[in-house]
């Protein structure tokens, strides 16, 4: 995708051509900038673009995140939600920002947005970004709707209360499920009873019905509901830190069941305080598995990096052990976190096409002098090798990034999708300062992230964790991702990791 300045529809070779000049990609990827904060808002840290979704269909692929983060002296969010749309496969793009959601944008009442997602429902034709649009004491649930994911409407409340954080969408897009056109929006009741909620929309977006939680009442936080080709949706979602859990509605959204156990989560805290969150990322192939990745540190001595586990689940109720993925050896200094997590959705099983981008840490114990970079590794096999970690960006400093309430930030998540059976990720990277303003903002490659046929395989089979592994600090639980909401020390599930 290639950018163009909002209301505008034509490629802008400048942006691109300065992108390319100023953060390093391996040879055969060149790096595009997809957007730019223009902002002017007094409460926020201008030039900044943190955690990206996306979602393509056809030859459509559209991109939201974060514009102009709200410093963490300050408070949180984001002065708007952005848009990347590329309606020809990527070859070409614009960008914009979504109006009538927040005070800085055409007509929004809101202070603030967060938490952007993408979807797209093919029964009625509709593109949709819900958004956590911010009021005291946290936020509200809305979603934007286009029909070409070019021109955006007025936002359309899911649920006002006041009290949401960490909402995620998804549509029924198989004509011949049951529950074709049903759109699901997923979100947690931070400020309140921190269970997660779960609204049905079978409109396009319009209408939404009441939250409903799970039959065992499940807390946490950062769900992202799937739909398998049969109409059953799987919602993998964090435990609140401390592990990764699923549950399932079989009936179009009427009810949802207990939650399962996917997995405990360990995981290594990351050098020079950024934030950096065990949050799950989420995806399905053509036969409706579920691939889940998340950051932990159960195969290194003394938990002193992270490596990205997976588990996978064909029906949502049971769940592969998590295997390490191989970008380096368990003996290696690089840290590896915050993953996005792509499944080509005209594949399966062994033969299933994976990508994963993610952010790492060359060397781990960095404290104040910590390297970010972006790295990516692709299977061809539904996971059952990879290749080995190819950088995209980097280095970056820390001191280059926006401040949150939880460090430097670039992103609580980030996202892969497949156009036409190519790869692409969406990522925060920054450069250096300059005229008094920081330099992140939204990028993808130019390249399909495709490796070469030749290009050698690694496989962790028969790799164990650790013994009696655990995190290298203390798990705190929230409701929501700013750490605003601890959970009760009662309520955090409690795992026995042999």
């Amino acid at each position: 995708m290639r950018s163009a300045f909002p209301g505008s529809h034509t490629t802008v070779a400048l942006v691109v051509f300065l992108a390319t000049l100023t953060l390093s990609a391996r040879a055969q990827f060149t790096l595009e900038q997809i957007s730019v904060d223009k902002f002017k808002n007094a409460d926020s840290a201008h030039r900044t673009e943190v955690e990206p979704d996306s979602f393509a269909w056809g030859n459509t692929v559209v991109a939201a995140y974060h514009v102009a983060r709200r410093p963490g002296s300050i408070g949180w969010g984001s002065a708007d939600i952005g848009f990347s749309v590329s309606t020809d496969g990527g070859k070409t793009g614009t960008y914009g920002y979504l109006p009538g959601l927040t005070v800085n944008y055409k007509g929004g009442t809101y202070y603030g947005a967060a938490d952007p997602a993408v979807a797209y429902d093919a029964k009625h034709a509709v593109w949709l970004i819900s958004s956590l649009a911010l009021v005291n004491p946290i936020g509200d649930v809305v979603v934007s709707r286009s029909t070409d994911g070019l021109h955006w409407g007025s936002p359309i409340p899911i649920d006002v209360t006041h009290n949401d954080d960490k909402n995620w969408t998804v549509c029924d897009n198989t004509s011949t499920s049951p529950y074709y056109g049903n759109c699901y929006t997923e979100w947690d009741a931070a400020a309140s009873t921190g269970l997660i909620l779960m609204s049905t929309s079978s409109d396009g977006g319009l209408t939404w019905s009441a939250g409903k939680s799970t039959a065992d009442g499940a807390g946490g936080l950062g769900g992202e509901p799937l739909v398998q080709p049969n109409g059953t949706v799987v919602v993998p979602f964090s435990e609140n830190y401390a592990g990764v859990g699923a549950f399932r509605s079989t009936n179009g959204g009427s009810s949802w069941t207990s939650s399962v156990s996917v997995s405990s989560v360990d995981n290594h805290s990351e050098g020079g305080g950024l934030r950096s969150l065990p949050l799950p990322s989420a995806q399905i192939d053509a036969a409706g598995k579920v691939y889940v990745v998340w950051q932990d540190c159960r195969f290194r001595t003394g938990c002193a990096e992270n490596d990205i586990v997976m588990s996978t689940s064909s029906d949502g109720k049971t769940w592969t052990s998590p295997a390490r993925i191989p970008i380096d050896p368990v003996t290696s200094t690089v840290d590896h976190f915050i993953p996005g997590i792509g499944v080509d959705p005209t594949t399966s099983g062994a033969t299933a096409h994976l990508t994963l981008v993610y952010y790492y840490y060359p060397v781990s114990s960095c404290n104040s002098n910590c390297q970010l970079d972006v790295g990516f590794v692709t299977s061809q096999n539904g996971g059952t090798t990879w290749t080995s970690g190819v950088q995209l960006a980097g280095p970056m400093q820390l001191s280059w990034l926006p401040d949150s309430d939880l460090g430097p930030m670039v992103a609580d998540y980030i996202s892969v999708s497949y156009i036409n059976g190519n790869p692409f990720g969406v990522f925060a990277a920054a450069k250096a300062p300059s005229g008094g303003l920081l330099n992140e903002a939204m990028y993808t490659t130019k390249q399909p992230l495709l490796a070469s046929a030749d290009a050698p395989q690694f496989s962790s089979k028969d790799e164990e964790p650790v013994p009696n592994h655990k995190s290298d600090h203390v798990i705190k639980g929230y409701y929501d991702d700013e750490g605003r909401f601890p959970v009760p020390d009662w309520k955090m599930p409690q795992f026995d990791n042999k």
